[in-house]
């Protein structure tokens, strides 16, 4: 049946339905295309001011007044991290309620209240810790906006294209990382170390441009609008967790090294900050951009098969990162961090496309057994899009293990990250485990587990 969806004030359009596709060839792709170019916009900045403060901490120094020990700043980068993996629920919730372009228009304007704060008081000399700690967690909110825009695209996109999208929207808002390292880094090389508010204030009028663009060009859609308790009722399903236990393992790495690596650098190789910020934007860049590859790869070959060589790639960089702390060979080590970078960016695209594929596989059950089609995959994508939300939250906690980890590493009797990367090391190959003997192991010729009555309970494979 031919999709007939129409508009109503506030830029909403009901009756979205991709999987059509008469209507996906002749508006659906048009509109859905022009969202997520403008999602990745206020995504990218987003992530940009909740990293700042990976940032800020090579800034700090004597010179500007500012003089804070290496577990000060490793607590700094931690405190965003944690907010941001916090605000990631509420965020992805606040989607389905209030309308992805109306939700983009606040999540991307509230951005100036953390950036203009930050952008003041890094200059104060003399400013104590808890006010940092406070500014680094308002700039969590920035954190946030990953959920709410990878919930919002889903429900554009047809389930056979959502995989290079989700990889492309969360890749350009990954790459926000790299991209205020790398303002950083002009900053320092152009007018030195005692300016780090030019990093700040470099974002302020380009939020308000792309509040402007959400507000003008954006579009509220009804398929991503559901009821509520649809987090709770994903929550119910064994997968939701085990999903959340691989993202994890993907996106905390990316997230947590992002933050960590520049002071990563200072401390093992006693770099100066210059030193420092022109090597940290190389490896979330590079991440960044794996991401798409990362869910095309599972278009093609499955998730779960695309996750479990990848979790053994990423077990392996990290002994090579181990082995390169052992040598004392800041080559090796800039090669294996960089390689571990763009392995996590493809792990975020493969386990995010299994995401759809769950839900995707119990429409297609019940449409056999008699329900309507559109209303089975209007269902899948709103559950898809409470469990990105869930599962982006619980992934995101990962980047504050790794923060806390290194702190502890640094600070101890050895004060090398070691023990940090020996723990890690174990964590990926418990996801390796996990995602053979749940995904892979038992039907590996036929990836739908058995269907539950309410929510789909994984896809092997998938």
């Amino acid at each position: 049946m031919t999709a007939t969806p129409h508009t109503r004030p506030g830029r909403w359009i009901d009756g979205w339905n991709p999987e059509d596709e008469g209507f996906w060839e002749r508006t659906g792709e048009r509109v859905a295309r022009r969202n997520l170019w403008l999602s990745i916009l206020s995504e990218h900045i987003g992530f940009s001011v909740w990293s700042i403060w990976s940032v800020m901490v090579l800034f700090m120094s004597p010179a500007i007044g500012l003089d804070f020990d290496a577990a000060d700043k490793f607590l700094l980068t931690t405190v965003p991290t944690l907010v941001g993996a916090l605000l990631r629920l509420p965020y992805s919730y606040a989607v389905t309620r209030f309308g992805g372009r109306n939700w983009t228009i606040f999540s991307t304007s509230v951005l100036l209240i953390p950036t203009g704060l930050t952008c003041y008081f890094i200059q104060q000399p003399g400013t104590p810790l808890g006010v940092f700690l406070v500014l680094g967690a308002l700039t969590g909110l920035g954190g946030g906006n990953f959920a709410s825009s990878m919930t919002n695209i889903t429900s554009f996109f047809p389930q056979r294209r959502q995989g290079w999208a989700l990889g492309l929207n969360a890749g350009g808002g990954n790459i926000g990382v790299a991209v205020v390292q790398v303002v950083g880094l002009l900053v320092i090389a152009t007018v030195g170390g005692t300016q780090p508010a030019l990093v700040a204030g470099a974002y302020l009028p380009l939020i308000v441009v792309a509040t402007l663009l959400a507000a003008l060009r954006m579009d509220n859609i009804d398929a991503v609008v559901t009821a509520p308790g649809a987090q709770l009722e994903v929550a119910r399903s064994r997968h939701a967790w085990w999903i959340s236990l691989l993202y994890i393992g993907t996106f905390g790495s990316f997230i947590g090294y992002g933050f960590a690596f520049g002071l990563v650098l200072q401390h093992e190789f006693d770099f100066t900050p210059l030193q420092a910020a022109s090597c940290t934007f190389i490896g979330p860049l590079l991440g960044s951009l794996a991401r798409p590859i990362g869910g095309r790869m599972a278009d093609r070959w499955g998730g779960a098969r695309v996750t479990f060589w990848n979790f053994l790639g990423m077990a392996a960089g990290t002994g090579l990162l181990l082995a390169a702390s052992a040598m004392n060979s800041f080559p090796l080590y800039l090669a294996a961090f960089i390689a571990l970078f763009v392995l996590t960016g493809v792990g975020n695209g493969s386990v995010y496309k299994m995401i759809p594929a769950i839900f995707a596989k119990q429409a297609e059950r019940e449409i056999t057994s008699g329900r309507d089609a559109v209303s089975a995959f209007a269902q899948a994508r709103r559950l898809s899009g409470a469990l990105m939300g869930v599962a982006g939250a619980i992934g995101a906690l990962g980047g504050v293990f790794i923060n806390l980890a290194f702190r502890a590493s640094f600070g101890g009797a050895a004060a090398s990250g070691d023990a940090a990367l020996a723990t890690f090391l174990a964590c990926y190959l418990v996801c390796v485990v996990v995602t053979w003997a749940v995904y892979l192991r038992r039907e590996p010729a036929e990836p739908v587990a058995a269907p539950r009555p309410a929510v789909a309970e994984g896809v092997p494979g998938a």
